[in-house]
């Protein structure tokens, strides 16, 4: 096997002996099978998971209105299901540092003043459910975004090639999660 092809008819006496030229022969045959045995054909490690699988099991609890996502393509779901990952995430992340603080009554109340709007947040409301003055709840609401905040970048920052890109992920994220609202 070696010595098939050509190998005899390009040898040359001038240019060394038939002995070298076997034994280049021989170690380029090793070298050669050597690369076959460890190459990794397209893919190689990589486990490829159903698309339907990936959407029934996704971490997300983000749902997306059916009537809605059926006329969507499917880079726009990647694209919501992506985003909403990464913020879960994120809020997984804070309230485990929440429960670890002894504080993880403090995050479910308040985990919902996260996202929205400080007009559309109810802070007597939550001063009563947790029974803290109002103030209190207020710089709790306003650590909790500030945490959060961190931890989003931090999981963005997983996500890309350096930290000048962070910010337009995030932009990327929280326009593809706008189309869910």
């Amino acid at each position: 096997m070696v010595m098939k092809g050509q190998l005899l008819q390009r040898a040359d006496r001038n240019r060394g002996k038939f002995r070298s030229l076997v034994l280049k022969a021989l170690q380029n045959f090793l070298h050669d099978a050597g690369a076959k045995r460890h190459a990794r054909k397209r893919g190689g490690d990589v486990q490829f998971v159903s698309w339907d699988d990936w959407m029934a099991e996704a971490p997300s609890h983000l749902s997306i209105p059916q009537h809605e996502s059926v006329n969507w393509s499917p880079e726009r779901i990647f694209d919501v299901r992506w985003a909403a990952t990464v913020v879960e995430r994120a809020l997984r992340r804070l309230g485990d540092e929440c429960e670890k603080r002894g504080r993880r009554r403090v995050f479910d109340v308040l985990s919902s003043c996260l996202a929205a709007e400080r007009e559309d947040v109810s802070y007597a409301r939550f001063s009563k459910t947790l029974g803290l003055p109002e103030a209190a709840v207020k710089r709790l609401v306003h650590r909790l975004r500030e945490r959060y905040r961190a931890l989003l970048r931090e999981e963005v920052a997983q996500t890309v090639g350096g930290p000048d890109e962070i910010d337009e992920e995030l932009r990327y994220l929280c326009a593809a999660l706008s189309v869910v609202e």
